[in-house]
């Protein structure tokens, strides 16, 4: 049997999906709303393999609310994690609020907005670091990446979107892995490159840098996120590393509270 047909048996911890629940504030992003895609919705669509937990991440069309996602963290345990997005003015308070309830990150949506500036990309993420340890994710194309890696390498602790999603930025990005900077392997049909040497190349750079994620539901993306995805990762990488990639290098970076998934039984 290939390893692209073998069932996948190691455990995922996915680190970047959406949950979208109308219940909740949504904002057009350039005239784009998404369809719902609720936490049953989720784990209905990854029952097809051992999910052991992910991080939660929020799109350009939730802006600064915070209430969906505290919503999802409550209903699907504390073996997932947030990543939001917040205003400069926020307070320590409201900041400590969000880390109790399970946020771990502050992501900057370069690409499509409907997060803080990237003016404000240094000091903030410095301030959050400092006050409850959040690393940073950015929503980036790696042929900017050139621009902010002066900033990207005084940070304490960063990771970058969908491997990059540009072929030209592509050594950009892994100069920053070299300095530290993790990359999520999602979005693989966002990129215009192919992905197997990609994913490669930055785990032969940092074998501990690398992410998987599912990057659902997809929203605008060119070729939606398939279970090959996930076999492709274990295909490409060989099962030892695959299980950093799928697994242990995300628990590491956002550390959950429990690594045992909460199916909403």
């Amino acid at each position: 049997m290939s390893l692209k047909n073998k069932p996948v048996s190691c455990k995922v911890f996915d680190s970047h999906f959406h949950i979208i629940d109308k219940r909740f504030p949504l904002v057009p992003n350039n005239g784009f709303l998404p369809d719902d895609f609720t936490c049953e919705d989720y784990l209905e669509r990854t029952k097809s393999f051992p999910l052991a937990g992910g991080a939660i991440v929020s799109g350009s069309f939730q802006s600064l609310d915070q209430s969906y996602l505290t919503d999802a963290l409550q209903k699907l345990g504390p073996s997932f994690v947030g990543v939001t997005q917040l205003p400069a003015s926020v307070s320590d308070e409201e900041l400590l609020r969000l880390n109790e309830l399970g946020v771990r990150a502050i992501r900057f949506n370069l690409k499509r907005g409907g997060s803080e500036k990237v003016e404000n990309l240094e000091t903030l993420a410095m301030r959050i670091y400092d006050l409850a340890r959040w690393h940073v994710e950015l929503y980036v194309d790696s042929r900017d990446l050139p621009d902010l890696h002066n900033t990207l390498v005084k940070l304490p602790a960063v990771s970058i979107d969908h491997l990059g999603l540009s072929k030209d930025g592509f050594a950009s990005l892994l100069a920053l892995v070299e300095r530290g900077v993790h990359v999520k392997a999602t979005g693989f049909g966002r990129v215009d490159f192919e992905v197997p040497g990609a994913l490669r190349n930055i785990c032969a750079v940092n074998p501990d840098a690398l992410m998987f994620g599912t990057d659902l539901p997809s929203t605008r993306a060119p070729r939606p996120y398939t279970d090959d995805d996930l076999k492709l990762v274990t295909e490409a990488l060989g099962e030892e590393m695959a299980r950093k990639v799928l697994y242990g290098n995300a628990v590491a970076f956002y550390r959950p509270q429990s690594t045992s998934c909460n199916r909403l039984t």
